[in-house]
C-alpha cells in the first residue's frame, strides 16, 4: 500500500462499496471500504488515507458531517458522493470542505477520473503559472493586496499577519485570481484551470469555493462580476 495512493471509501450500499471497490482497485488504488461514517472517521484517523470518497447518505455519521470533521483535522482531498443532482445536497457538501462531487450512478471511468484531477491538484499545490501581476506589490515571491499576502513559494497566505489556513483547492484559486488581479475569470476558466475539468463541469463548485475562500480573505476581496465570473481587486 506504501506505493500506491491510498483512498478511504465511505458508502452503505453493499453492491456499491464492493463493486467501486473491485473497480478501484483494478486501477492501482489501494483502498479501505467502510459501511458507515463513525467507521470511516476511525479509520481515516487511523490510516491518513490520500484521498477520501464520501457518500452522502451513510448512516452513523452522514457523510457531510464527515466531511466536516475531517477537514476539521486535515486538508486531504475530499469528494462527496451524492445519489441525486440535488442542489442542497451538492452544496452542503461543497460547504463542509469537500473538493469536488460526483453523482450516482457513476461511471467508474469517470469517478476515476476526478480523483486523478484531484491528486493531481493536491500534488501540485503551488501550480498555475504566474503572469502579470499588475498592480500588487511583489517581493521575494510574496504578493501583496492590501493587508493580504500571498507567499507564492512557500505556499503560505497572512492576513493583517496572521496565517489564513487554506486547502490545497481553496490556494489554487487564490494563485489563480492573483496571477492576474483586476481580469475577471470565468466559472469555466476556474474549473478548467483550477479543477483540471477539460470538461463541462458544474460552475456551482467553483461559487462555492469563492464563498469559502472570501470567508478567509475578506468577503470584499473577491468581486462578483454579474454575467462573467469573478476577479480579485488589484
Amino acid at each position: 500500500m506504501a506505493d500506491q495512493t491510498h483512498v478511504l471509501f465511505v458508502e452503505d450500499d453493499d453492491v456499491i462499496r464492493e463493486a467501486t471497490q473491485l473497480a478501484l482497485e483494478r486501477d492501482g488504488f489501494a483502498v479501505t471500504a467502510m459501511p458507515d461514517g463513525l467507521s470511516g472517521l476511525e479509520s481515516f484517523r487511523a490510516d491518513r488515507p490520500d484521498i477520501a470518497l464520501l457518500d452522502v447518505m451513510v448512516p452513523g455519521l452522514d457523510g457531510v458531517s464527515l466531511c466536516r470533521r475531517i477537514r476539521d483535522e486535515s486538508t486531504v482531498p475530499v469528494i462527496m458522493l451524492s445519489a441525486r443532482a440535488d442542489s442542497i445536497d451538492v452544496v452542503l457538501g461543497l460547504e463542509a470542505g469537500a473538493d469536488d462531487y460526483v453523482t450516482k450512478p457513476f461511471d467508474g471511468a469517470v469517478l476515476v477520473a476526478r480523483i486523478r484531477a484531484v491528486l493531481r491538484r493536491f500534488g501540485h499545490a503551488s501550480g498555475g503559472e504566474k503572469g502579470d501581476e499588475g498592480d500588487a506589490a511583489m517581493s521575494g515571491g510574496v504578493l501583496t493586496f492590501g493587508d493580504l499576502e500571498i507567499d507564492t513559494e512557500g505556499m503560505e497566505v497572512r492576513r493583517a499577519g496572521q496565517t489564513v489556513a487554506l486547502t490545497p483547492t481553496e490556494m489554487r484559486l487564490l494563485l489563480e485570481f492573483s496571477s492576474a488581479p483586476g481580469t475577471v475569470l470565468s466559472r469555466d476558466k476556474l474549473l478548467e484551470r483550477v479543477w483540471d475539468y477539460g470538461w463541462g463541469g458544474d460552475t456551482r463548485v467553483v461559487d462555492v469555493h469563492v464563498q469559502r475562500l472570501r470567508t478567509k480573505i475578506g468577503q470584499d476581496r473577491i468581486e462578483t462580476v454579474r454575467g462573467f465570473g469573478y476577479k480579485l481587486k488589484a
